[in-house]
């Protein structure tokens, strides 16, 4: 099969395309064959060997979580999907190896769930990771509840506008932080916008919110994640994705983990109208490279893409 593949530690310089052996299956995995595959910030920090004290790297790795395809082998122990399922995965195994940028890809089922009926392959392969994230930063880490206000920083982000629909879905008030082009989004979405401003921001959230908010999810730490502790309400939650030092400022750090239960959440949601994923940019799989450069230089408002063509799996390697 086709794949992109790095040998070695670093940057979009690293990454080459090429042949790679098609992924063996488990028992209870199921071999995908892959439409589209998303780019996440997380992709760039393993792959410059950020991660290298948290996962094994068995080089060469694939690179790559999130995907969406369609089932074209199920594990002898799998009922949940059969040949033909069209899914969506956040496929994170404990090493990096076999990623998601590749013409298949092996999925343990736990990754999986079904691919929203009303989302492309390519909307349906930024949702997982991103909302995920959210998903479980809202209602496991921060238990939000209806009627109470949140504050989600980045939220024209990937991560941030996933938080406020799911948040309002929820019931809640959503006020969004983000530079000054993101605050048309924060408006499309349902949030009331304040803008980054390290003199004004502690300001601009106590005019909308007097008495504090009730839970923050914070996306992008430093000097932000300080100055949110001076608009939690007396009894409110702070959640970091972005950076350890929230504990030690009385929150939580949240990293993401696939579940499929929480994965057909989302689906639901999708499927419901009350989520929705903008794809920025699309990039062939062989242009994987200037995919991960245009995430880099970032500003595109919205998630870029890896596509894959399709082939008869009949024809794999």
């Amino acid at each position: 099969m086709k794949a992109i593949s790095y040998s070695r530690y670093g940057g979009p310089e690293v990454l080459e395309y090429g042949d790679r052996p098609q992924p063996k299956i488990g028992p209870d995995g199921v071999l995908v064959k892959v439409r589209a595959a998303a780019v996440n910030p997380v992709d760039r920090k393993a792959q410059a060997g950020h991660l290298d004290g948290m996962l094994d790297a068995v080089f060469p790795v694939i690179p790559g979580w999130d995907v969406s395809g369609v089932v074209v082998q199920p594990g002898v122990s799998v009922t949940e999907f059969a040949v033909g399922d069209e899914v969506m995965g956040y496929v994170r195994e404990d090493f990096l190896s076999r990623g998601t940028f590749a013409e298949y890809v092996a999925a343990p089922v736990r990754t999986l769930a079904r691919k929203p009926r009303n989302m492309s392959f390519e909307e349906s392969a930024a949702l997982p990771l991103a909302g995920l994230t959210a998903y479980q930063a809202l209602h496991r880490a921060l238990r939000v509840r209806a009627d109470e206000t949140v504050l989600v920083h980045a939220a024209a982000g990937g991560v941030g506008s996933a938080a406020v629909q799911i948040a309002r879905h929820l019931g809640a008030r959503v006020i969004g932080a983000a530079r000054e082009p993101g605050q048309d989004r924060i408006r499309e979405l349902g949030a009331e916008p304040v803008v980054y401003d390290e003199s004004s921001f502690v300001d601009q959230v106590r005019a909308l919110a007097p008495d504090g908010v009730d839970a923050a999810l914070d996306t992008i730490g430093g000097t932000f994640l300080k100055q949110t502790l001076d608009v939690l309400a007396p009894e409110g939650r702070l959640v970091s994705i972005a950076d350890g030092e929230v504990i030690g400022l009385g929150g939580r750090y949240v990293w993401v983990r696939p579940d499929a239960e929480d994965l057909a959440a989302l689906a639901r949601l999708a499927e419901e109208g009350a989520l929705t994923v903008r794809v920025a940019r699309t990039y062939p799989l062989e242009e994987t490279a200037e995919a991960h450069r245009a995430h880099t230089e970032g500003g595109l408002n919205g998630k870029v893409v890896v596509t894959v063509p399709w082939t008869d799996p009949g024809e794999a390697d």
